[in-house]
């Protein structure tokens, strides 16, 4: 028993099928308005994709991330700055390391809401929505 001759060209890879593809897929029994409809033109230029492509990468809120290490050390009390660095911004709770739990201490007692405001101010409340501080 011989097979059926293959079309001369792939079946999902244009939008125009020829006659006797069309024949071929009916005697098949293989519908092709599915793949018509996927194959249609659906071209748009790349400034309108670009701006979606970058918000799935998530590269505003690693530029955000970045500058908020960048600029700790100008925007904190020296004293801040010198026993507790950022780690790292996941889902708006920044995560910052402190170098002794004496330091913690202090930090989470009298300085949280000062470090937390400063950080709002310049970088928004929807970036920095909470600190959460560990011993590192």
């Amino acid at each position: 028993m011989s097979r059926p001759p293959k079309p001369d060209r792939p079946v999902a890879r244009h939008a125009a099928f020829t006659s006797r593809e069309r024949v071929l897929a009916a005697w098949r029994g293989v519908d092709l308005t599915a793949l018509e409809s996927t194959a249609k033109n659906n071209h748009q230029p790349l400034a309108a994709l670009l701006p979606g492509v970058l918000s799935g990468l998530g590269l505003e809120r690693r530029r955000g991330e970045a500058e908020i290490v960048k600029v700790w050390n100008d925007l904190m009390d020296p004293q801040v700055a010198a026993h507790a660095q950022p780690a790292g911004l996941n889902k708006g709770t920044l995560f910052v390391t402190v170098d002794s739990s004496v330091w913690l201490d202090e930090i989470v007692r009298y300085r949280r809401r000062e470090i937390l405001d400063r950080l709002q101010h310049s970088f928004g409340r929807e970036m920095v929505k909470k600190i959460s501080f560990r011993v590192g």
